[in-house]
Formats: structure tokens, C-alpha cells, sequence
């Protein structure tokens, strides 16, 4: 006999401003538990040093997850000149020093090879996989690794204040996968000096603000309450990049049953992912072909 889920059968996102020192699992943990929800999960990690935007997707929301982490995300952080670190941050240890200190021209100079399509190798200490294994679990061992690069897509990349001659903050709009703390180190690298982050926060994370997000006080203050749960985001808030595709009431059943839906009327091109909805409630993900959502997921709202 199937175990039944203890908690509530709730489904949305919640915002949370996540402040330094705990985990993003740890936020999560403390949302569901809040809610009362039988299922959550998080749209993209932050470190436990890096505060902002962390959205929890609850119950069927968690099925959006994926067009949110796909989503381009804004990251504004300081960078400490002069000390490489075996994290890339300030939780780090130093393993190397220099008395170089670079110019804001120099800056500027190099950040042109950090914008556009470039390729990124991760932390040592990051959730990359290596032959199974976490890459931050290898790391604690004492082993190096060689990572191999990754392609990352950096939209905007500006110096947005010298507070001194040893740090400098950055504004950066990146792609999926992208980790600060490399470029920090990367363009210490560049500069000669050495670098790495100091603090970082995640401004925005595809349709998700850190000026609209709940801290943890208040998810404490209002927890177990109607208050709290109005705070939630509809789930299809985290199918913001894909077209909506309204389906008849016989598509919309054929859907529900995991069958291609007749839509009504669509701008999506052939092939392209969408979602449809009826009478205003979505149904279901997919792929758009002669007229019909062809299902990948399906909600059970």
C-alpha cells in the first residue's frame, strides 16, 4: 500500500529574500513546513553566503521549474582584490596572495572578454557532478580537479563602484549556469591581481524580484496562516517565457488524461513548447503540433 504525503496538496511559487548564512535547501525546508505543503522545491541554488531572490515552487509549481532556471537571472556582488581563495569567496582559504591592485580603466579593459557567449570553468566547490560525485564532496577531501568548461551566455557585465583600491562591485545578467564566484576569480586572473567574492546577491531571477520576496522573519511571523498563503504566486507565473495556448473543453480533458489537446487559437509555431490552459487554469506543458498541445507534463490542479 502507497504511503500517503503528509502535508497539503498546495501549489504555487513563494518569493524568498534569502539572507546569508543558510542553505537554499534549508529556506525550502522551512517554506513547506510553513505552508503545511506535501511537496517544494527551489528554482536555482544560492550559496549559504549569498543572499536575494530564491523561488520555492510548491506542489505542482515544482513542474515549472525547469523555464525558471532556464530563465536569465541578475546578480550584483563585490569583488576583493589581492587573495585568491580555494572557494572563490570569502568563506574560502587563501592559497595566494598578490600586492597588485588594478585601475578602473584596467578593470573596464577586461571585462569585454568576460561579455557574450563565453566559456566558464566551475568552482572547485560547486554542485558540479564528477563521475557521480558532487564536485564540492571531492573538493573537501583535499583532491583538485580538472572541470571542464561550461558555455554561458553573460548579457550585461558593468563596474558599478570602487569603494577602494582592494574591491570593486559588478552588476551582471547572465544565462543558466553561470557562478560568480568564477568570474571574480577569472578576472582577478586577468588583472594579475587575484580575486574573489566578497558578497553577492541575486537581484532577479526570471520573473521573480528580491524586492517582492518574504524574508525569513516574516515566513516565521505569518506562518500557518491565511496571510502567508496569500502571498503565494500562481504556477503559471513560472511559464512566463513559453506562449499560452487556450484548448477546448474536449482538448482540455484529452490533455488532462495525458493525450494530445485541441487548442483554440495559437501563436506558437510548430514544434515550439507552450502551455495550455482552460478557462483560465493551465493544464499542461508541451509541444505545439497541427493544432494540438502534445503533453510532457501535466498539472493536477
Amino acid at each position: 500500500m502507497a504511503r500517503k504525503s503528509k502535508g497539503r496538496a498546495i501549489s504555487g511559487w513563494l518569493v524568498v529574500d534569502k539572507p546569508a548564512g543558510i542553505t537554499s535547501t534549508s529556506v525550502v525546508g522551512k517554506v513547506r513546513w510553513a505552508l503545511g505543503a506535501q511537496k517544494a522545491g527551489h528554482a536555482g541554488t544560492l550559496d549559504p553566503a549569498a543572499t536575494g531572490v530564491l523561488a520555492v515552487a510548491l506542489g505542482e509549481a515544482t513542474k515549472t521549474v525547469p523555464y525558471v532556471t532556464d530563465a536569465a537571472k541578475c546578480y550584483r556582488f563585490r569583488v576583493n582584490f589581492g587573495a585568491a581563495t580555494d572557494t572563490d569567496d570569502a568563506e574560502g582559504q587563501v592559497i595566494a596572495r598578490s600586492d597588485t591592485r588594478p585601475s578602473d580603466d584596467q578593470i573596464e579593459a577586461a571585462l569585454e572578454g568576460f561579455r557574450g557567449q563565453i566559456e566558464q570553468v566551475p568552482p572547485q566547490y560547486s554542485a558540479v557532478k564528477v563521475e557521480g560525485e558532487r564536485a564540492y564532496d571531492i573538493a573537501r577531501t583535499g583532491e583538485a580537479m580538472d572541470l571542464a568548461a561550461r558555455p554561458l551566455l553573460v548579457e550585461k557585465l558593468v563596474l558599478t563602484a570602487r569603494p577602494d583600491a582592494d574591491c570593486a562591485e559588478f552588476e551582471m545578467v547572465c544565462g543558466k549556469g553561470g557562478y560568480v564566484r568564477s568570474i571574480a576569480r577569472d578576472l582577478g586572473a586577468a588583472l594579475g591581481c587575484l580575486g574573489h567574492v566578497a558578497w553577492l546577491r541575486r537581484e532577479w531571477s526570471g520573473p521573480f524580484q528580491a524586492s517582492e520576496g518574504i524574508t525569513l522573519e516574516e515566513l516565521d511571523a505569518l506562518a500557518k496562516t491565511p496571510e502567508l498563503e496569500a502571498r503565494l504566486l500562481p504556477l503559471e507565473i513560472g511559464l512566463f517565457a513559453l506562449q499560452e495556448l487556450p484548448l477546448s473543453a474536449e482538448g482540455a480533458v484529452r490533455l488532462k488524461n495525458g493525450n494530445p489537446g485541441q487548442v483554440l487559437s495559437s501563436r506558437a509555431a510548430p514544434g515550439e513548447t507552450a502551455w495550455a490552459s482552460y478557462e483560465g487554469k493551465p493544464v499542461g506543458v508541451g509541444v505545439y503540433m497541427g493544432g494540438e498541445l502534445h503533453p510532457n507534463r501535466v498539472f493536477n490542479l
